[in-house]
């Protein structure tokens, strides 16, 4: 599996007394890393998005991220999860299940607007389309999302939805790179 390291823009950090760009790598998460990675999600989703959802839509999306069957399928290579981290601290993360579907994207608020969504988004693609063999990427996003991934090149496939709790917006994006 590919691992991307990505410089970012202007962003320094201090190590010791020498000044640094700081370094994102995104991979796939580990086994043990689990854990991490909900947590970051679930951080983020009362941060940032669970005012949009009455308390049915933020028990079920604890219950999803809580859900020990997709721990299961995790471990058993059925649903991916890749992370970007910074040196080895996870600030991101997105997972695919059904090949090609994102089914999470969160990434740490201290991380926002520095390229870290774009770059699991650039990531993904490519792993779905060099590994897949697929040449699209869909997502249902999250009201708070929904500029983001036009941002980033998905279009609304249908209109606002809403299922238990939960609004989103279907939205579909190609990938097609040259091998």
């Amino acid at each position: 599996m590919i691992e991307y390291t990505f410089v970012t823009k202007g962003e320094l950090k201090l190590e010791g007394n020498v000044i640094k760009p700081v370094r994102v790598t995104v991979r796939p998460a580990y086994r043990g890393e689990w854990d991490d990675a909900m947590a970051l999600a679930w951080r983020v989703f009362m941060q940032f998005e669970a005012k949009d959802y009455p308390p049915e839509g933020i028990e079920s999306f604890q219950d999803f991220i809580t859900d020990s069957v997709l721990y299961r399928m995790f471990l058993m290579g059925e649903y991916q999860l890749f992370a970007a981290y910074d040196n080895e601290r996870m600030i991101g993360m997105i997972s695919l299940r059904n090949e090609t579907h994102i089914s999470l994207l969160f990434v740490d608020s201290r991380y926002h607007r520095r390229g870290i969504g774009r770059l699991l988004i650039q990531y993904v693609s490519d792993y779905v389309f060099r590994e897949e063999g697929r040449d699209f990427i869909t997502v249902n996003a999250a009201p708070y999302a929904v500029e983001f991934y036009h941002r980033v090149g998905f279009a609304d496939t249908d209109v606002k939805q809403y299922n238990d709790g939960i609004w989103y917006t279907p939205m579909k994006k190609s990938v097609n790179f040259i091998k």
